[in-house]
């Protein structure tokens, strides 16, 4: 697989006043120090994934995505690791669509922007300040909305498989209300149930990738 290259940092001071006045360090991601950062990088297959393909500009996306979404300060100290994460995360998300698709899992648009919303929440993030940076750092808005439309679907696909196999006891509840007292009695139930829809998720996701071919380039 040919290995993303370090450039150099760039410092991101617009979203000062919106996350705290804390700046977000954006790195240009190259594959080969003949190319510039801000064209278009040559599409090279770098893993395949069953039939599915994920290339190296694949690769650059997700990683200027993450760095962005995340405020991560990519460095030459763990760069590697990222480009390691960022694979395996987009393996993963290929093996979910194959599953998603099996089932013919579908998202709504009202259903989207719910999510959506909510992502930006839970992550304290500013929606219209996320867009200019996307923006500026050449990642198509639509890199965003995909993920968040694979999560989604995976979401719901878990939910459909293995909801109704859940069960809530009231020592597991009275066990999360002791630890988290603020909570409602339905917060502690909802909890409770997402555990075990993770950890069938989790399952899933394993005995999937299991059986999955994974070809390196």
């Amino acid at each position: 697989m040919e290995k993303i290259k370090y450039l150099a940092p760039q410092l991101i001071n617009k979203m000062q006043h919106i996350l705290k006045n804390l700046p977000i360090l954006i790195i240009a991601l190259i594959l080969s120090s003949n190319i510039n950062a801000d064209q278009k990088v040559e599409h090279k297959i770098a893993v395949l994934v069953n039939e599915s393909v994920i290339t190296s500009y694949d690769i650059i996306q997700r990683m200027k995505l993450t760095a962005i979404t995340q405020g991560i300060n990519i460095n030459e100290q763990n760069n590697q690791s990222i480009v390691n994460n960022v694979v395996d995360e987009l393996i993963r998300e290929k093996v979910k669509i194959e599953k998603i698709n099996e089932y013919k899992i579908t998202v709504e648009e009202e259903e989207y922007l719910e999510y959506e919303a909510n992502f930006f929440l839970r992550n304290n993030i500013n929606q219209s300040q996320i867009s200019i940076l996307l923006i500026e750092n050449n990642v198509d808005y639509q890199e965003l909305k995909d993920y968040l439309i694979n999560e989604l679907s995976w979401s719901k696909l878990i939910s459909g498989l293995y909801q109704r196999f859940t069960s809530v006891s009231e020592l597991e509840i009275n066990e999360l209300l002791s630890k988290n007292p603020n909570l409602t009695i339905n917060q502690a139930k909802s909890l409770v149930i997402q555990r075990q829809l993770d950890l069938q998720s989790s399952k899933l996701l394993r005995d999937i990738m299991n059986e999955a071919t994974i070809e390196y380039k």
